[in-house]
């Protein structure tokens, strides 16, 4: 087995004292190496986009670059959007600058350049993070039969099964009894 250099054992060591670290902490600087070459100097807006714009607006639109004029004066940012989204985000596009250029906190944005995409494909590089749906209780194949034998005069199969459906529904709901 190899022997790690001193100065590498002693951060490992400071590491493990601390305990866990924050993923945040350990991806801050290739995030920002990442989004500065792609002209974002400020890597809070890739990273907190909807708390920026709103949930609105990041639902139907993302950042893509930040392009820097020959001049200096202002940049523009490129927001990527689906052709039909893009005309309620061209009536929003002042509104977007002023929250933007608040992230910076002086006038770095001065032009929003709305460009558009397929319907198809957009999402494929954003996560969702939606939780699981609850399983469902299973219930006792004794209660299964009490419930069948209620409704097995109903005539309707249709009604008979929505009928079911909510006896199941109802026993699962309910709190044991103790």
């Amino acid at each position: 087995m190899r022997k790690l250099p001193a100065v590498t054992k002693s951060v490992t060591e400071k590491r493990r004292r601390r305990g866990f670290e924050r993923t945040s902490s350990l991806l801050t600087a290739r995030i920002r190496k990442a989004g500065e070459a792609r002209g974002f100097s400020v890597t809070r807006i890739l990273t907190h986009w909807a708390e920026i714009v709103g949930q609105e607006v990041s639902a139907i639109a993302r950042p893509v670059d930040v392009s820097y004029g020959r001049g200096g004066m202002g940049a523009t940012l490129t927001v990527l959007t689906t052709g039909a989204q893009a005309p309620m985000l061209e009536m929003q596009k002042e509104q977007l600058r002023t929250r933007v250029n608040s992230c910076y906190g002086y006038n770095a944005i001065s032009r929003i350049r709305i460009t558009q995409t397929a319907a198809t494909g957009f999402a494929e590089g954003q996560a969702q993070f939606t939780p699981a749906p609850p399983a469902k209780k299973t219930l006792d194949p004794d209660v299964k039969n009490q419930i069948r034998n209620s409704t097995a005069d109903i005539g309707d199969e249709g009604l008979r099964a929505a009928l079911e459906t909510l006896g199941q529904n109802i026993h699962r709901k309910q709190k044991p009894k103790g």
